[in-house]
């Protein structure tokens, strides 16, 4: 396919090419993958700049993404390229063709670098997902700053530069400048900009941007950053977010303030009839294949669920707004099914393929059940073979993880409806999750998103969380938003 990129691609080409190091964030469905590999290629095989590039992705972006681009377009196909994951004969074998380009997942680069012996002389780096090192201490961050100082280029791509609050950024542009911009430690990027907000003793918690600090930031780095947003340059569909209320009865909203205020719940208060609850079960009566979940249960005597810190309570009271929690002896206990009937009709109102992004394993029994017990055709997405069905509109109801499919995956031609049965704190996975079917290439005017939301639960903290964290990536991503004609739009 002969590859025609739109001006604001053209830029996004330029930029890379000009700058040894650049950043860009670009919206999902602008195209930093084709964006990067033509830079590439006129960066080896016009201006003899580069020889070897080593591209680093979440592991199914690396392993399909990144081909089937290279394979999609003409003026790419005279690149070789391998890929790196499986088995480590297999990496090894990969790494070993000398490619124009080695792409390996993130999880494999320690291996690559600290542990394969393999010799590593490659003179352009790319990191897609730059979201993904902000952790200073992970072991994929380490790995990625030994192998820096070889490389006379480097490229991060992301969407979502700063899902968590600007502190992420220390880390991923410290992968890329090697700290010229906002410094080498940690230590002194949390007395510049930061100053402590939640303490105890020595002890800080949480930070809070100083006054001025986030334009000091954003100046900092907008000299090797770009930042685009999809509805600058490309006529998406309307993006509609809708939410489905459910309410807990009396009895369930006394157990649930019970385990917020106690920190402690028995499996009595949960008010679950003596019979084993069926996994799934319709209200109308038909009963799923309870075999096929055997961990799922009802009541049982004397099982306790205690949550001893803050992030432990936040996540029971997550699974009890689902309507299952799992109890200390780490089996799952029904709590009710109202997020289960919400989607049933949810589902029985769908037009087309839906896809269901679910959090917890219970989550997917019990959907599961549910769906087995309506005789309605599902199949969870996570490899290529399903990736490629549900595109082909052979599967009406999608289940995805966000953790496992967030980033990368075109799944936009298979249908235009998602619903959250449990929702996640990550505003990256969320976005993220969203953009598999809100991106360019979706032929739907509309992609609609439904939250079922338990009310005056923690399911509206985290919603209200997601659109505070979203007001400060905007932010970010408006201070060094490209200033591109948006003439050639896509119609």
């Amino acid at each position: 396919m002969q590859y025609v990129p739109h001006l604001y691609q053209r830029y996004a080409i330029d930029f890379v090419e000009s700058h040894p190091v650049a950043a860009l964030v670009l919206d999902m469905g602008l195209g930093k993958t084709s964006v990067t590999l033509t830079a590439i290629a006129d960066m080896m095989f016009d201006r003899f700049e580069i020889s070897r590039v080593l591209i680093i992705a979440p592991l199914r972006v690396a392993r399909m993404t990144w081909p089937d681009e290279l394979r999609q377009w003409d003026h790419l196909r005279h690149l070789t390229f391998a890929v790196a994951v499986g088995t480590e004969p297999e990496r090894r074998a990969a790494v070993l063709q000398g490619a124009d380009i080695t792409i390996i997942n993130r999880e494999n680069l320690p291996w690559l670098v600290e542990k394969s012996g393999l010799p590593l002389h490659y003179d352009m780096l790319v990191i897609d997902e730059l979201s993904s090192f902000k952790n200073w201490q992970a072991q994929r961050f380490k790995a990625f700053m030994k192998l820096r100082p070889m490389a006379r280029r480097v490229v991060g791509l992301t969407g979502t530069p700063s899902s968590n609050g600007l502190m992420d950024l220390f880390a991923e542009y410290r992968c890329l400048d090697m700290g010229q911009r906002l410094g080498r430690f940690i230590g002194r990027y949390r007395a510049a900009y930061f100053i402590p907000e939640k303490s105890d003793g020595n002890v800080v918690y949480s930070y809070k941007l100083r006054p001025g600090a986030e334009e000091q930031i954003y100046e900092r780095i907008s000299d090797i950053t770009i930042s685009m947003k999809a509805m600058d340059h490309l006529k998406m569909p309307d993006l509609i977010k809708t939410r489905y209320p459910v309410k807990l009865s009396d009895e369930e909203r006394e157990a649930y303030e019970k385990l917020k205020n106690d920190l402690v719940l028995t499996s009595a208060d949960l008010k679950i009839d003596s019979k084993p609850n069926e996994v799934g079960l319709s209200r109308r009566g038909a009963v799923a294949e309870r075999a096929s979940f055997p961990d799922i249960s009802g009541k049982r005597d004397n099982v306790e669920l205690t949550a001893t810190t803050a992030a432990a309570l936040a996540n029971k009271l997550s699974q009890l707004a689902n309507g299952c929690v799992y109890g200390d002896d780490g089996k799952p206990l029904v709590f009710h099914d109202r997020k289960l009937d919400a989607l049933e009709d949810i589902l029985e109102a769908a037009t087309s393929p839906v896809l269901v992004c679910y959090w917890f394993q219970h989550d997917l029994q019990r959907i599961s059940g549910r769906l087995s017990s309506l005789g309605i055709s599902y199949e969870q997405i996570r490899n290529d073979a399903s990736i490629r069905r549900w595109n082909d509109g052979k599967i009406p109801v999608g289940l995805i993880h966000p953790a496992s499919a967030g980033h990368g995956l075109n799944l936009q031609q298979g249908g235009h409806t998602m619903v959250w049965f449990g929702l996640t704190w990550s505003l990256e996975l969320y976005e993220q999750t969203i953009a598999r079917l809100w991106r360019q290439g979706q032929q739907a005017r509309t992609v609609v998103v439904t939250h079922i939301v338990t009310e005056h639960t923690i399911d509206e903290q985290i919603l209200r969380a997601l659109d505070a964290k979203s007001a400060t990536q905007e932010a970010l991503i408006e201070a060094v938003k490209a200033e591109v004609s948006c003439e050639t739009a896509v119609p």
